[in-house]
């Protein structure tokens, strides 16, 4: 191989997302006859590193501020003093990052990697990505522009030789893999679910449901679970602020509408029991372990793709190669250009239309998809995170989420659901899902010297609840020390755990001050509640730890609480500021979209 056509492709992610994106970055690589690998950062022996030419870094940021698991190894090794700062002179590299500017340190990890790989004496091909989750249009309001940029940077900086010519970019990208349908006598049943590499992650087991209730009152709008599932003893350990990791399923409903949209397509004669061979390209791009057997096209509609995904601008640019109607063609070709992202937003994010649905109205270009390109179209279910609710002091062998079921109404005549909590609350007793833990935002202080505010309107206060548990069974806290402020729309209809912190307050272990918004003609809110304590939590503040907890939804509470302690800290003179106690991890946020 032409070493000078190398292009090493590294990812560090935590759920999928920045995975997907460097792989992507891979297969349009092709376009300028780049080859090289895509692998996670710490799958890359760190010290070939100084001999590459060019690298694309793409990474997500976690927790607070915290680097991903698949790159923790590299990163350690990055940050030691001793290195060399012309240890990369040699290397040309780009570095995409992808964050939520909801929390404080928005893309902390690829910020600081960018840095220090100038500082080891790297060369930036381009300035640095940093997508944000919180944009109209999610990360790809970065992502799309910054990709297309590179390769102008890159045919620019290393122009094709030896008579080659950069591929037409309107062409079809290569697939990943080779999809085949196998002919082979092999039965496999359509309940047989496909191996998972879920269980081979550290800390991982399988868990079984114990109960699954609803918090909330019957006529209330919302449906709030409690869940609570039963593990082996040792099997997997976990501290207050961790999270689960859980990656759903799709519904029966889903998978039957994704092979009704199948039905008019020619070019694949599929049905739910095709049997389907994956065998690579390329060994860049290695096949996932999913994959690797033959498998049933239900088991990867129901099990591998998530088909309550919301596309993005590349799904769009792959359905315009396959169409061969001219309508469809231009609308497809629009919303992948700079001047048709607000129409793209109109069409598909604002009203948060599903893959699926995207497919059903361009049924020119579905009929003409191949076999290997649904691989391209469709995306992997990507686990999700949840705020662990129970105590491992309290709540033997067991593990408790709280989780709000999400379904709402747009534009469009059906209802939006969310693929994870809808799965979740289908649960019955006895079934048995796996999951793993990982390490989250929260880093709570055991000490009976410290003050711990906690503000968790609705389901955030499922990591309070944890936290609470743990530090009064082991002696760590109490009333003068535990400080909850929990917000809601009515006492009787959306307080969660209610019986846990009235026996705690019962019991002198923890202070409680409750918002309920729809109690009274004028809405009260967590904020409200806060300035209305103000001398109280300014005593607790000025003591010499105090630490201050905020978890929620991240569209306006985080914002209003925090400028109740700006206010307080500023009105009252106090020495630390919100950015000094942040820094030193005295303030925590923990938010979600």
């Amino acid at each position: 191989m032409d070493n000078s056509r190398r292009l090493l492709i590294l990812y560090g992610s935590q759920t999928g997302c920045a995975q997907e994106v460097a792989e992507r970055i891979w297969r349009e690589s092709k376009w300028l006859h780049y080859s090289g690998p895509v692998l996670a950062i710490d799958d890359y022996p760190i010290d070939k590193l100084i001999f590459e030419k060019k690298i694309i870094f793409v990474c997500s940021t976690t927790g607070q501020g915290d680097q991903p698991d698949n790159m923790k190894a590299t990163w350690k090794f990055l940050l030691r003093k001793n290195l060399p700062s012309s240890s990369l002179t040699n290397v040309e590299f780009a570095v995409l990052g992808l964050g939520d500017s909801s929390y404080v340190k928005f893309n902390h990890v690829a910020k600081k990697l960018y840095r220090r790989l100038i500082q080891l004496g790297g060369k930036p091909l381009c300035d640095i990505g940093l997508a944000d989750d919180q944009h109209d249009i999610g990360a790809f309001a970065v992502i799309d522009p910054w990709i297309d940029n590179l390769w102008n940077v890159l045919i620019e900086k290393h122009p094709l030789t030896d008579g080659l010519t950069p591929i037409d970019r309107n062409s079809l990208p290569p697939p990943k893999w080779n999809v085949h349908t196998s002919s082979s006598n092999i039965s496999i049943h359509t309940s047989d679910k496909l191996p998972n590499n879920d269980l081979l992650k550290p800390n991982s087991t399988i868990v079984t449901c114990l109960s699954n209730t609803k918090t909330t009152a019957e006529n209330h709008f919302q449906d709030v679970r409690l869940l609570k599932f039963k593990y082996s003893e040792n099997s997997i350990n976990y501290s207050p602020g961790d999270v689960l990791m859980v990656r759903p399923v799709n519904s029966e409903i889903s998978v039957n509408n994704f092979f009704q949209l199948l039905n008019d397509n020619k070019n694949m004669k599929l049905n739910p029991t095709t049997i389907l061979n994956v065998t690579q390209c390329s060994n860049d791009m290695p096949i996932p372990y999913n994959l690797c057997k033959p498998f049933t096209l239900y088991q990867c509609a129901k099990y591998y793709w998530d088909l309550n995904i919301i596309p993005n601008r590349y799904t769009f640019q792959l359905l315009s190669y396959f169409t061969d109607n001219e309508l469809e063609k231009e609308k497809l070709k629009e919303f992948t250009t700079p001047e048709g992202q607000d129409e793209l937003y109109s069409y598909c994010n604002r009203p948060r239309r599903t893959i699926l649905e995207v497919l059903a109205d361009f049924p020119h270009a579905t009929a003409k998809l191949s076999l290997e390109y649904l691989f391209e179209i469709f995306s992997p279910i990507r686990p999700r995170a949840f705020s662990i609710a129970s105590a491992p002091s309290v709540h033997i062998n067991e593990i408790h989420l709280l989780v709000a079921v999400v379904t709402y109404k747009t534009k469009l005549v059906a209802k939006r659901t969310g693929l994870c909590s809808t799965w979740l609350a289908s649960l019955n007793i006895g079934d048995k899902i796996p999951v793993w833990i990982q390490k989250g935002s929260f880093q709570f202080p055991y000490s009976q010297s410290c003050n711990v505010i906690m503000i968790g309107p609705g389901t955030g206060v499922a990591p309070f609840r944890s936290f609470v548990h743990e530090a009064v069974a082991n002696k760590c806290g109490n009333a003068q020390t535990l400080h909850l402020y929990f917000g809601a729309r009515n006492r009787l209809g959306d307080f969660h755990c209610v019986n846990d912190w009235e026996k705690l307050v019962a019991d002198e272990k923890l202070s409680l001050y409750t918002a309920f918004s729809r109690d009274q003609d004028h809405k009260i809110y967590v904020q409200h509640i806060l300035e209305q304590n103000e001398e109280e939590l300014f005593k607790l503040l000025s003591t010499k730890e105090c630490y201050v907890f905020v978890a929620g939804n991240a569209k306006d509470m985080p914002t209003a609480v925090k400028n109740v302690f700006i206010n307080i800290l500023t009105k009252n003179k106090h020495l630390n500021n919100i950015d000094m106690m942040e820094t030193k991890g005295f303030y925590q946020t923990e938010t979600w979209s």
